[in-house]
């Protein structure tokens, strides 16, 4: 079967899979040329790239798979209309939610040192400047406490920090063991955020959570605080982060994901203390190692005519893989 990634980046995921599905050919295309790339394609993976109704219905694929788990580009009712699975691979079992916690980290501890002003020190020949933030007895208010909220959670509790979460059903409470004392819901959001130094967004990105963090989050918030974004880029409304660090009450933010991608590194926001990435929290060994076995487990899966896992829709007529090429 040919499997198609929608971009060239990210490309140790190709290198990644292709010892699992030796007999298949992986391919990837610019997204701007995909319509004119679908001939002969079974499995569409499509990053961020918008899978909408008129490329469903140019192409024979039967299967849209995500390398991960978000699927806000892919118009799912008109895929299940048109007999194509679509399917995630969950973060919490294939090393990806480690790998985004830890990157949260990164960028939390970044901002709190003031890394980038340790380098200008570094080069002017100054000791002992900047001043930094200990993360240790400050608070973490964490938004979305599934694999990766609570992932993140654990090790900020292991350093000392306190942490606060917000989930949809806050009424669960915390999952064990992550050292969360206290739990809001989505409707108490300015409660949660108003004493936190650290603000860490971890919650998965839809209609509902779109610009989540928009002008009355950041008013309700802690002057002072930072922001960090490993989630989904329109989380945060765009504007109104701007705002939010013209004003002074953020005092910077982390960020891996943007409101467009590949972000505008003109953009007025890199004016401010901001520490950007290029959506690569979950771009590590272990994540990409978990992602591909599942990723080849479902190509299997689907080859055989059985429903893949970690499926969104159940399409009543299945399309079926294309025929390979002289069949």
């Amino acid at each position: 079967m040919k499997i198609l990634f929608c971009g060239e980046g990210y490309s140790e995921a190709r290198r990644r899979l292709a010892p699992l599905l030796p007999n298949d050919e992986i391919a990837f295309v610019d997204p701007r040329q995909l319509r004119s790339a679908l001939a002969g394609v079974a499995v569409v993976v499509p990053y961020m790239t918008r899978i909408d109704e008129a490329i469903i219905g140019l192409g024979e694929f039967g299967l849209i798979q995500q390398f991960g788990v978000g699927l806000e580009t892919v118009d799912v009712e008109s895929a299940t209309r048109a007999g194509v699975w679509v399917a995630r691979i969950p973060s919490g079992k294939t090393g990806n939610a480690v790998s985004v916690a830890e990157h949260a980290l990164l960028l939390m501890l970044a901002l709190a040192r003031d890394l980038a002003g340790g380098a200008r020190s570094v080069n002017a020949r100054v000791l002992g400047e900047p001043a930094g933030l200990a993360l240790a007895e400050k608070r973490a208010c964490v938004v979305g406490l599934g694999a990766v909220g609570s992932a993140v959670a654990a090790r900020l509790h292991a350093l000392g920090m306190r942490v606060t979460g917000v989930r949809e059903h806050a009424a669960l409470g915390a999952p064990d063991d992550v050292g969360v004392d206290r739990v809001f819901g989505p409707d108490a959001l300015g409660d949660a955020l108003a004493d936190a130094d650290f603000v860490i967004l971890c919650v998965n990105f839809g209609e509902r959570s779109r610009h989540l963090i928009g002008r009355a989050a950041f008013g309700a918030m802690k002057r002072g605080a930072y922001v960090i974004n490993v989630a989904r880029g329109g989380l945060i409304e765009p504007d109104a982060l701007l705002w939010a660090l013209e004003s002074g009450i953020v005092a910077g933010a982390g960020l891996d994901v943007f409101w467009e991608e590949p972000v505008d590194p003109e953009h007025p926001i890199f004016r401010h203390n901001v520490i950007a990435t290029p959506h690569v929290a979950g771009v590590t060994d272990l994540s990409y190692q978990g992602i591909a076995r599942a990723f080849a487990e479902n190509v299997e899966r689907f080859r055989r005519g059985e429903a893949p896992l970690h499926a969104v829709n159940a399409p009543q007529r299945v399309r079926r893989p294309a025929a390979p090429r002289g069949a």
